[in-house]
């Protein structure tokens, strides 16, 4: 929905909700709205019912499949009765890709209305240690976000000219995708505890957070590349006038330490891809990852690591922090709090406190006091790399679906003095071979009963092509009502974060050079036209260098014993990358990438360590 006119939006709702008109329903910000709900309240055509068993002779079905030019890691947008220069009116789905390409897009039959490239992407070989969690290239990112009532959407690209990366932040028309105030080459700077200043550094700085518009002001959250350069890098939430794109007088460094034992500083906000938050006074909301694996630099003030955040809205102060308690043991293992994203829940009746939720690698999921950033509850769901999303059932209870692991799960929420969740079901696992969890939405007609369901998009399933699938689940019982293959995923090394959008009686996923459009139709389905599959880039090797995958099985010090996938182990020193931070900190029984030569007793000396995923499959071949 149109998050700068929601209460009009909620008052419209409410008035075709009683004459029951349809309304057309415009995505506009990551997740659909700024708590990042990822609910479409409106949608009148999917059903559980006609989902599975169409209506009116329509099916639903895969409706059009258009062709990009790259990796889509930032979630589609929508707007309907949009006018696109030279093309007339339509409803257009926005979709952007790591080639720094922008695509206006037919929702109804999948035809580019239009397109433009915003300059040359950075190459994976430039990047830190040849980073290995993302696409051959990095462009666009985090998803854009749109002012509708203006008819603009800003979106940060990531470029590569003479040899230098650079963020820009653009200011687009919706219906020409030029811009409409000059791109603005992003910068900043941030005090450290010492006094000293340190400085906005693009090349060892990721924009992978969705981005945020809120009263005026658009905001990003910047992380790193694999924790390499972490001597360097830090994590930002940084922010800017949406009038101008002039910066705010006040940004927010999350790691302002002068000096950690191991030089690792961090605390990125990342959130695999989740959007920052925003709540209905301003206040901005995100989770933080790993700073320093010595465990010992956490602080709530001056490095709020693996922490959920809440930040005055002209990002001036810190309102509020929550730590979970096995934080130290969360920076020696490195498994971040800031793999999944915060959702603010809409306000619970007769509740007196706001409530949030967000999950991290260990599988906890966090129930919080949103105004005091105090814990409330934790609960079990696995390992995150996700974000949670949100419904109002037909009793007119709030509803959290979490989707750790690979299951989606949801639970009732129980107000009260001490809130809590109440766990209703898990439903069978989806596929995948990639890190824990996945994203979800949800659609219904208000909160009418029979009409919730439950979208998700798996992470590739480790065969040919590495497939994508679009699953559909009954909100109410939680059984499986739709799964299609939806898209390819052949960079296995970064997880696929596939937002599923849905709106107007379609469903759209973005993948692999591709966006597949399903709805119901009373045509053949369509024919998946996807891509050949590439030969995937990889950084160059030095001569006599080697790269290996394997497991860890032991570690002492900075000696690894790995587990390859032909069995065998290999002894891997890897003083040399912690030294040169070529170094994300390896754990015992999880996938490790290590790039060296080999020594005369058949060890590697490693030049840069970078971890893998746990499943073999998503593996590339040694080198």
């Amino acid at each position: 929905m149109r998050a700068s006119r929601s209460a009009l939006a909620a008052l419209v709702a409410a008035a075709a909700l009683v004459s029951g008109a349809a309304m057309a329903t415009d995505v506009t910000t990551y997740h659909y709205d700024n708590q990042r709900t990822g609910w479409d309240q409106s949608e009148t055509a999917l059903t559980p019912a006609t989902v599975l068993h169409g209506s009116g002779g329509q099916t639903f079905k895969l409706t059009s499949m258009t062709t990009l030019d790259d990796q889509v890691d930032a979630q589609p947008l929508l707007m309907s009765g949009q006018h696109i220069q030279g093309h007339g009116t339509h409803d257009v789905v926005y979709v952007a890709t790591e080639n720094n390409t922008l695509y206006a897009i037919d929702s109804a039959n999948g035809h580019i209305l239009l397109q433009r490239h915003f300059g040359p992407p950075v190459p994976i070989d430039a990047l830190p240690g040849g980073c290995n969690n993302n696409a051959d290239n990095v462009g666009i990112g985090g998803t854009p976000v749109i002012d509708a009532q203006n008819g603009v959407m800003y979106v940060i690209t990531y470029t590569y000219m003479n040899n230098i990366q650079n963020y820009y932040l653009h200011k687009i028309a919706l219906d020409t995708l030029q811009d409409v105030v000059p791109k603005l080459r992003i910068q900043a700077s941030g005090l450290l505890t010492n006094g000293h200043a340190y400085h906005f550094t693009p090349s060892v700085s990721r924009q992978r957070a969705g981005m945020l518009l809120n009263n005026g002001k658009v905001y990003a959250g910047f992380a790193s590349f694999c924790d390499v350069s972490a001597d360097q890098s830090r994590g930002w939430v940084l922010g800017w006038d949406a009038g101008t794109l002039a910066p705010l007088s006040s940004n927010e460094l999350a790691n302002k330490l002068p000096q950690a034992p191991d030089d690792f500083f961090l605390t990125s906000i990342w959130m695999s891809g989740y959007g920052v938050a925003a709540n209905a006074n301003g206040d901005v909301y995100f989770v933080t990852g790993n700073s320093d694996y010595s465990g010992t630099t956490i602080d709530a003030v001056n490095n709020v690591a693996e922490s959920a955040v809440k930040l005055s809205g002209d990002l001036s102060s810190l309102e509020g922090v929550f730590t979970p308690g096995n934080a130290v043991d969360l920076e020696q293992g490195d498994v971040d709090y800031g793999s999944g994203g915060l959702m603010l829940l809409p306000a619970q009746p007769n509740q007196q406190f706001n409530l949030a939720v967000a999950a991290g690698k260990d599988g906890n999921m966090y129930l919080l006091n949103a105004d005091s950033m105090a814990m409330v509850n934790s609960y079990g769901i696995g390992g995150c790399w996700c974000g949670q999303s949100y419904f109002t059932g037909a009793d007119g209870r709030g509803r959290v679906v979490s989707s750790g692991g690979n299951n989606v799960g949801l639970w009732t929420v129980n107000i009260g003095s001490a809130p809590s969740l109440h766990n209703n079901y898990f439903t069978d696992g989806l596929v995948g071979d990639q890190d824990g969890g996945f994203f979800t939405a949800v659609s219904s007609n208000g909160t009418t009963a029979g009409t919730a369901v439950i979208w998700a998009v798996s992470r590739p399933d480790g065969g040919n092509g590495d497939a994508v699938s679009l699953y559909a689940f009954n909100a109410n019982s939680g059984a499986t009502i739709f799964q299609d293959v939806a898209g390819d995923w052949p960079n296995t090394g970064g997880n696929s974060n596939i937002v599923p959008v849905v709106a107007n009686g379609k469903v759209f996923v973005a993948a692999f050079q591709s966006l597949a459009i399903y709805g119901l139709s009373s045509t053949p389905a369509a024919p998946r036209a996807l891509p050949p599959l590439p030969v995937v880039r990889r950084v160059a090797l030095a001569p006599g260098q080697h790269e290996v995958f394997g497991l860890v099985k032991a570690m002492a010090g900075y000696t690894a014993t790995v587990q390859r996938r032909d069995g065998s182990l290999l002894a891997v020193d890897m003083l040399a990358a912690a030294q040169s931070k070529m170094f994300a900190e390896p754990r015992v029984g999880h996938g490790i990438l290590v790039r060296g030569t080999y020594t005369s007793s058949g060890s590697m000396k490693a030049d840069v360590v970078l971890h893998a995923k746990d499943h073999p499959k998503a593996w590339q071949p040694d080198r």
